[in-house]
């Protein structure tokens, strides 16, 4: 009887564990399958832009290797001037860039220029001033240094003043809301993700609670 019951507990083991192996394959099989559908997705989706833009054609071969060695010199050659003015940028990914534009069709000179500018104002990184008129994205990041600061007209101003640049300057708002740390007048400043807006036919900026404020001088981030 001892037998018996010792042979049933070990049978109700083996299919306990049987069990939780199926439960973890069909689990592995689902994660698998969830992954294969999303990749073929993001591939779909990728092909249907390379409809209107052809260098985005996941299934494209890299630029580079549709230049000849004179070409790809001439590329590298910019790539690496480039990156020294473009904060944030690889010189491979400049390179990249600049070989889908000549395969594309431009010669290099207007390649240059117009990687140049397309990058400068690329979301996520810090712009000129002087180039906010010309992006169209809701949120900017810039960097300048305090020129001014005046009294606020409202009482749900925190600070206003214009932030300036080598390119340019911007009226800059901060709102008492955002909870923004205060700012200096001679004070370098980054701003990332102010809001983009205009006064008085001008662009200008707000600090919002979406807001970071960097002070590179002090070397600390607040929020």
């Amino acid at each position: 009887e001892e037998r018996i019951r010792a042979r049933e507990d070990e049978l109700e083991r083996i299919s306990a564990q049987a069990e939780m192996g199926l439960q973890e394959g069909r689990a592995k099989r689902t994660r698998a399958i969830a992954a294969d559908q999303s990749k073929a997705r993001r591939v779909e989706f990728q092909k249907r832009a390379a409809s209107v833009d052809p260098m985005a054609d996941p299934e494209r071969a890299d630029p580079r290797t549709e230049l000849t060695q004179e070409q790809l010199a001439a590329v590298n050659k910019q790539s690496i001037r480039l990156a020294k003015q473009l904060d944030g940028w690889s010189q491979a990914a400049i390179s990249r860039r600049l070989s889908e534009a000549v395969v594309g069709g431009q010669d290099l000179t207007s390649a240059v220029v117009n990687v140049f500018e397309e990058l400068q104002t690329a979301p996520g990184h810090v712009i000129p001033i002087g180039k906010l008129e010309e992006v169209a994205r809701k949120e900017v990041s810039i960097e300048g240094r305090v020129e001014t600061l005046w009294d606020p007209s409202h009482p749900s101003i925190a600070q206003v003043g214009l932030i300036a640049d080598d390119s340019g300057q911007t009226r800059v708002t901060i709102w008492k809301s955002s909870d923004a740390p205060w700012i200096k007048e001679g004070e370098q400043v980054r701003i990332h993700k102010a809001a983009r807006n205009w006064h008085e036919g001008r662009v200008s900026l707000a600090v919002t609670g979406w807001t970071t404020i960097h002070f590179p001088e002090r070397g600390h981030w607040w929020e």
